[in-house]
């Protein structure tokens, strides 16, 4: 008998894998639990219309990220900040002011949590942080911190 799993479970797969049981198995145990359902024409095609439209929603993503990365290599975002007599910037620069003024100034809004600051920032100078924009794509963010 073939059934359409509807929740994970152990052994046997994951929910709306098509899976091929034995009859007792799935009309007395998976189908009364509510944990399956048997596989007819509509249901599959209802799986595949599904999977078809989440890999869709997955290409314009990566899509989308890809066009961003492009758009932020030629970008260049300026800090100003103040420091002490020695040179050392009064606290650091964040990633949280990076994507603020990369909103400001560019208007390319991008989630803090994204933007990669291996070390804090705490000098004047030239600095070149990533971004990861989705999980297999990152970008490449310039930024100058000046007085």
């Amino acid at each position: 008998m073939k059934v359409i799993l509807l929740a994970d479970v152990k052994g046997q797969g994951k929910k709306d894998d098509v899976i091929e049981v034995s009859d007792g198995y799935g009309k007395n145990f998976l189908i009364p639990r509510k944990l399956a359902k048997p596989a007819d024409a509509q249901s599959l095609n209802d799986i595949r219309v599904r999977e078809e439209a989440r890999r869709y929603r997955i290409e314009t993503e990566k899509k989308e990220a890809r066009e961003l990365a492009e758009r932020l290599k030629g970008v260049l975002v300026k800090i100003h900040a103040s420091s002490g007599a020695d040179g050392r910037l009064y606290g650091s620069v964040t990633a949280k002011d990076v994507a603020e003024r990369l909103e400001a100034d560019h208007g390319i809004v991008i989630d803090k949590r994204k933007i990669t600051v291996a070390d804090p920032i705490r000098a004047y100078g030239k600095y070149a942080l990533e971004v990861r924009l989705y999980p297999e794509v990152t970008g490449t963010v310039n930024l100058l911190v000046c007085e």
